[in-house]
């Protein structure tokens, strides 16, 4: 099946007719946040077949794959065709003619959602305070509880003096117990988003207690000159059944002001099986309650995570989606949210009502060929696929750095008469195989058995390092990485305006549209 091709004026006609649409960006994570359209998700050649039938389930879903003119797109949509695919173009000219035609070019990760949390605080006043006036608080001993609405990962990394953790999804479903009627809440995240949205989803839920926003999170109170502290475990705890039930009532609460609706199982069952439109089964609970026990065919996405970062759990706009928990309260609040940026979204409660559930993470849903293995590399040119972030933090010792869709150039630099290719877990490696073994027509190419994990499990030490020109494209770099701290600084700078600037973008572009609820 061919791959079709679109142009500009095509492609806003689409986004805009109501029909599904699922829009991928084909290049890396990096050069994608240089620029990409708004509604774009990035799908790069590296990982297209690892993640693409999470992004699209469906197969006759309409797919258009863009790039900036340099063949990323080209390869992607003929992956997708090769997997089944039935409706995929490309577009004409890339993102070079979008810009030409006048349209908005947005830079980062993660774009709609991190414009909408600005466009909720603009829309709803969500209050904040500063890192100065916070720290202030703290040395007064005022009574508040600060709640950190990141991932229990992120906030184990670094926190603010006294947070506890409290993803954003489990805010409404666990808050309750925490405070009394004089208790101030404070919540934080490492920059905006998820502390406007946690604050706010409190104030709609309608808590009595002041509730405020930690001002542009962690990086704002580093960016003054304050410390944060590293390697706490406080994870705010389950609900008891009074906290759950307040929790429940606050929530039905939203649920009736924005209009969240609710269906039962054979609905959403029908709804998964029904081959002419998208459905998404998405479990908002935690990760460990996930894997406890889920529905089938249900994917883990934590309601906080969900709204953070939408794009990276569903790519086609038109979807509906089910999300699913255990008695509503967290599900509601995330659909609260993702019907205000235009979502289909429906709540099914009561997960652990059904009998047939699974456990375990759900597997990788990828066939991978047949391909050469080896457990030695012995005079091979070792090519390491991770990302440059993972291979910088350890690689098999000698090995050269490449992204997968770029080994051609790579062999064109490097002559060799075998090759072994590694990956952190052997997959990319040996979905790599055939392009590898293209790159380098007469050498002996292969795979190594199990990837760099096998290597290190077999006692093999890892050397730390990046040997590149010049700064990798395949993937964002968050603001607070950067080993120099005036780098890091300056990143975080950056950062902080361009989320506010966002507003200031969406106001000028007639294609961006989130309908948030009007205030009463």
């Amino acid at each position: 099946m061919a791959v079709e091709r679109i142009d500009i004026a095509q492609l806003v006609h689409a986004l805009g007719d109501g029909e599904e649409l699922a829009l991928l960006d084909a290049r890396e994570q990096g050069a994608y946040s240089e620029a990409h359209l708004l509604y774009a998700a990035n799908l790069p050649r590296s990982r297209a077949e690892l993640v693409a039938s999470r992004l699209i389930p469906r197969r006759s879903t309409r797919v258009v794959v863009i790039d900036a003119g340099d063949g990323e797109a080209e390869s992607v949509a003929t992956t997708l065709v090769d997997r089944g695919y039935a409706d995929v173009s490309v577009v004409v000219g890339g993102l070079g003619a979008w810009a030409d035609a006048g349209h908005e070019v947005y830079s980062g990760v993660n774009v709609p959602s991190k414009l909408f949390g600005e466009l909720v605080e603009r829309h709803y006043g969500t209050p904040h305070v500063s890192a100065v006036e916070l720290d202030r608080w703290l040395d007064e001993g005022r009574r508040m509880v600060v709640l950190d609405s990141r991932t229990e990962r992120e906030f184990n990394r670094m926190s603010i003096p006294a947070g506890q953790s409290c993803p954003g999804g489990e805010l409404v479903h666990r808050v309750f117990d925490l405070i009394d009627d004089d208790v101030t809440v404070v919540v934080n995240c490492a920059g905006r988003t998820r502390s406007i949205m946690g604050a706010q989803s409190l104030r709609s839920a309608g808590l009595a207690n002041e509730v405020v926003a930690l001002e542009n999170g962690t990086m704002g109170w580093e960016l003054v000159g304050l410390q944060l502290e590293h390697g706490r475990t406080e994870v705010a705890p389950e609900p008891s059944d009074a906290g759950r039930a307040a929790a429940g009532a606050a929530a039905q609460q939203v649920a009736d002001r924005v209009g969240v609706p609710t269906v039962d199982r054979a609905t959403a069952d029908g709804w998964m099986a029904d081959s002419s439109r998208t459905t998404h089964l998405l479990d908002v609970r935690t990760p460990a309650e996930f894997v406890d026990g889920h529905l089938p065919r249900s994917t883990s996405a934590p309601g906080g995570q969900l709204v953070q970062a939408t794009d990276e759990y569903v790519a086609t706009r038109g979807a509906r989606l089910v999300l699913v928990d255990d008695d509503g309260t967290r599900a509601t609040m995330t659909a609260s949210w993702l019907i205000q940026m235009g979502w289909d979204a429906f709540v099914l409660p009561g997960v652990r009502e059904h009998r047939d559930l699974a456990t375990g993470d759900v597997p990788l849903e990828v066939d991978l060929p047949e391909v050469p293995l080896t457990d030695s590399f012995a005079g091979s040119l070792i090519v390491d696929l991770a990302t440059s972030t993972e291979h910088r933090r350890g690689h098999i010792p000698g090995a050269v750095w490449a992204v997968r869709g770029r080994l051609a150039a790579l062999a064109a630099d490097r002559a060799a008469a075998s090759v072994v290719l590694t990956s952190p877990d052997g997959v990319v490696a040996t979905l790599a195989h055939a392009e590898a073994s293209a790159a380098w027509p007469d050498a002996d190419v292969a795979v190594l058995s199990g990837g760099t994990a096998t290597f290190v499990e077999g006692g093999g030490d890892l050397e730390a390092g990046l040997d590149v020109d010049g700064t990798p494209d395949d993937v964002w770099q968050l603001p607070y990485d950067p080993g120099d701290a005036e780098v890091a600084r300056a990143a975080m700078e950056g950062y902080l305006v361009w989320e506010v600037a966002l507003v200031e973008q969406y106001d000028r572009d007639p294609l961006a549209h989130f309908p948030l609820t009007p205030l009463a």
